[in-house]
């Protein structure tokens, strides 16, 4: 092979910007079948647990040749997941039907959530929306503090904060396709069944975004510095409102 031809570590997107792809950062938080996993919406832990068929456990320390394991879990409650338009409305909407893996421009943006009332909520004025320039499909939201306890957090029954809704329509309103969050969700855990960020994000009922996705449960290190980076996103393929979802940052390489 020409050294002109051996595949560099960087990625051109269409504004011209270049980025690091050996240098990738997980924003998802493992699942696993203990009390560790983060959990919401008033659920158990997820478990993972070998398969008993008889006497035969499909587990190799208790005898059998595999590890045999099945999982159960809920996407929303347990895990590092994203959401389609089918999350809301009636019509049988599976992310497997609307999502494609896809590369985009992401900014990622720090912001200790503001009192309102006895809540906690993300205000439209910390978001920096001068720095949304062409090409920025993806708002990555870290809120403060940022503890590593996120990461196992319990947060059923604790009202954690949420976003203006007015954030969400000025996202829709300039086109950014995917929202991500490191909260259980993007309104607040008792609203009545109002979900009006998500509906703002989604312009639902007057002119629905199935190319738009909210990602929720994500957890951004602190050795990430707010500014623009790459970001791959993959989701699982399951025909279900949403799926378990792994976000990879690449840093942009300055020249």
């Amino acid at each position: 092979m020409e050294e002109s031809a051996i595949p560099g570590p960087w990625m051109f997107p269409p504004s011209g910007r270049t980025y690091n792809l050996f240098e990738p950062t997980d924003l998802s938080i493992p699942l696993e079948g203990s009390e560790h996993n983060p959990v919401a919406w008033y659920l158990d832990a997820p478990k993972v647990e070998p398969v008993q068929m008889g006497e035969w456990v499909g587990s190799v320390s208790r005898g059998a040749s595999v590890n045999f394991n099945n999982l159960a879990f809920n996407p929303h409650a347990h895990a590092t997941h994203t959401e389609s338009l089918g999350h809301i409305v009636a019509e049988e909407l599976p992310i497997s039907l609307c999502f494609r893996p896809s590369w985009c421009e992401a900014l990622v943006v720090s912001a200790r959530p503001e009192p309102v009332g006895g809540d906690q909520c993300i205000a439209f004025h910390q978001i920096p929306w001068a720095s949304f320039s062409e090409g920025i499909d993806a708002l990555v939201l870290r809120t403060l503090p940022n503890e590593e306890g996120k990461r196992t957090r319990k947060y059923s029954n604790t009202n954690p904060p949420y976003l203006d809704p007015a954030i969400c329509a000025e996202l829709a309103r300039l086109g950014v396709r995917h929202l991500l969050v490191d909260l259980p969700s993007v309104d607040k855990e008792v609203d009545s069944g109002a979900l009006l960020a998500h509906k703002a994000f989604w312009q639902w009922p007057h002119a629905p975004r199935r190319n738009a996705f909210i990602t929720e449960f994500i957890y951004v290190p602190n050795a990430i510095p707010d500014g623009l980076y790459l970001l791959h996103m993959q989701v699982m393929n399951i025909r279900n409102d949403a799926a378990p979802s792994r976000p990879v940052l690449y840093p942009r390489m300055i020249t």
